[in-house]
C-alpha cells in the first residue's frame, strides 16, 4: 500500500527507515499509550528487528507514515482468524515532533478505506486507553464510532487502565 496524502505518505517500511524510526519511537510520551510490545526505550536493535521482520512480509499489514521526508510513525492492522476473520484491529503511533497537524486522522481515514477495499473485512476496531484523549479525538474525527467502555481491562506500567472500543464498518 502506498497512499500519497496531503499531510503524509503512508508507505511500506524500508530498512533505510532505521534512524528515523529510533528517533521518533524512542519517546516515553509515545510508548505510554501503546501496547507493551512497543518497547521503551526503543533502541536500534528493536528497530532493526522490526524492519527486518516487516520488510520480509509478502503482504505487509503495517506501514510507515512518512512526514517531511522521513518515517515519523506507523499504522497497521492485525488480522484475525476463525469466527473473527471479518474484523481486524487497527493501531497507529506518531512521533511527538509531528503531533497536532492532523496527520494521523488523515492517515487513519485513508487506510481504513483502503483496508476495506483490499481485505474481506466488515469491521475495523481500535482500543485506545480511555485517558488518551488525543487518540480518542483522532478516531472520532476519522469517523469511528464508540462501541464501549472496557473498565479495568488493561495494565500498562503497573497501572490498571480502562480502554475504549471504537469501530468503523465497511459500507454495505
Amino acid at each position: 500500500m502506498r497512499l500519497e496524502l496531503t499531510r503524509c505518505t503512508v508507505r511500506p517500511w524500508a530498512l533505510a527507515d532505521l534512524d528515523a524510526l529510533v528517533m521518533h519511537a524512542n519517546n516515553r510520551q509515545v510508548s505510554m499509550h501503546l501496547r507493551d510490545r512497543f518497547p521503551f526505550p526503543y533502541e536500534r536493535e528493536h528497530a532493526r528487528k522490526f524492519l527486518e521482520w516487516i520488510t520480509h512480509q509478502a503482504a505487509p499489514t503495517v506501514w510507515a507514515m512518512e512526514v517531511d521526508g522521513e518515517a515519523a510513525g506507523g499504522i497497521g492492522i492485525e488480522l484475525h482468524n476463525d469466527v473473527e476473520r471479518v474484523s481486524a484491529e487497527i493501531g497507529y503511533w506518531l512521533g511527538q515532533a509531528a503531533w497536532g497537524r492532523g496527520i494521523v486522522t488523515e492517515a487513519l481515514q485513508s487506510v481504513t478505506v483502503e483496508v476495506f477495499r483490499q481485505h474481506d473485512l466488515t469491521r475495523l476496531y481500535a482500543l485506545p486507553f480511555a485517558d488518551n484523549r488525543a487518540s480518542v479525538r483522532v478516531l472520532e474525527k476519522a469517523g469511528y464510532a464508540l462501541e464501549g467502555h472496557l473498565r479495568r481491562s488493561a495494565i500498562k506500567d503497573g497501572t490498571i487502565r480502562d480502554q475504549l472500543l471504537y469501530a468503523a464498518y465497511k459500507p454495505l
